[in-house]
């Protein structure tokens, strides 16, 4: 990520030096992080690109290849690696991750549980919400699946280890440890069956703490909702769906899906001059059509806030 050293400002414009983590982009679909060493190449459809030439350039920056390819040096924001980590399993994508800082109502402080955290997607985002400056709040998860080598080494790449805590643990069947009970802000869970876990959870919460649950089926709601009565209340469960459009110029009937039908939903004519000064009577028209490879997924999101009674 960006530096999380108090000493340092963020900033997009700071310049790439030896050892940071880039965003090598491509094209929309096309990214990877890529670690700059002086003596470092990377090798890709466009060509030969020598680390050495990207020392003391600032982020944003288009760098070409000696074949006059080029690519874009991106800074490595919590969006930008939602979009080139290793997944090993399923995540969380930019539209439910919003979603989620929004409704947990996290702010730079918070202690956060979570549980479930596969690749670390949104583990990522939450770090870099919960810094402050001048102080390292960790977040703290546990995670019954061994993936938490993978997650370790990640952590250190982006160089957010400071604030995570990694532990290993059952919390469907053995719950948060004693030690955060009424401690954390906020609780996120990615569980088979959170259900099993919500009563830890209420133990965990400080007073008017949130909740959020994550599920793929509709089943595993309607139970953990169930489970929710007991200790929760302002139980609200959302389905966030993200659509991206590709918007460029051509012919309307240039551009279709491989079925044949028409992709164009949305088109407007752009009238040009012509040297003359006389309007052309070939007008450009700009399309816009809705891609079909928006990267996301059917889920669940369900918040419910701590009983004052609990």
């Amino acid at each position: 990520m960006l530096p999380m050293d108090p000493t340092k400002k963020l900033s997009l414009n700071r310049r790439i030096t030896n050892g940071d983590l880039v965003i090598v982009y491509e094209r929309y679909d096309s990214m990877k992080p890529v670690r700059v060493s002086e003596n470092g190449v990377l090798q890709n459809r466009f060509g030969v690109f020598k680390h050495s030439d990207w020392l003391g350039k600032p982020f944003g920056s288009k760098v070409f290849s000696s074949k006059g390819g080029f690519v874009y040096l991106l800074a490595p924001t919590p969006e930008l690696w939602t979009l080139v980590l290793s997944h090993r399993t399923q995540i969380l994508y930019i539209a439910d991750i919003s979603f989620v800082v929004m409704y947990l109502e996290i702010v730079p402080g918070c202690v956060v549980l979570e549980s479930g955290t596969g690749s670390g997607s949104l583990t990522t985002s939450l770090c870099v919400r919960l810094h402050r400056t001048g102080m390292c709040t960790p977040l703290i998860f546990m995670n019954r699946e061994l993936h938490q080598l993978g997650e370790k080494e990640d952590f250190e790449r982006t160089g957010l280890s400071s604030l995570v805590t990694v532990g290993v643990r059952d919390i469907q069947g053995e719950g948060f440890p004693d030690e955060f009970i009424g401690r954390a802000d906020s609780v996120f869970l990615d569980l088979p069956q959170p259900w099993l876990a919500i009563p830890s959870v209420a133990k965990m919460l400080q007073q008017d703490g949130v909740l959020c649950s994550f599920s793929p089926c509709i089943e595993q709601v309607q139970k953990s909702c169930e489970t929710l009565k007991t200790y929760f209340t302002d139980i609200r469960t959302f389905e966030v769906l993200l659509h991206t459009y590709e918007v460029r110029e051509g012919n309307l009937g240039s551009w279709q899906d491989n079925d044949g039908r028409l992709a164009t939903l949305k088109s407007c004519k752009k009238r040009q001059r012509s040297t003359n000064g006389l309007e052309n009577s070939s007008p450009q028209t700009i399309l816009a059509r809705r891609n079909g490879e928006a990267r996301g997924h059917t889920g669940y999101l369900t918040f419910a806030r701590l009983k004052c009674d609990i």
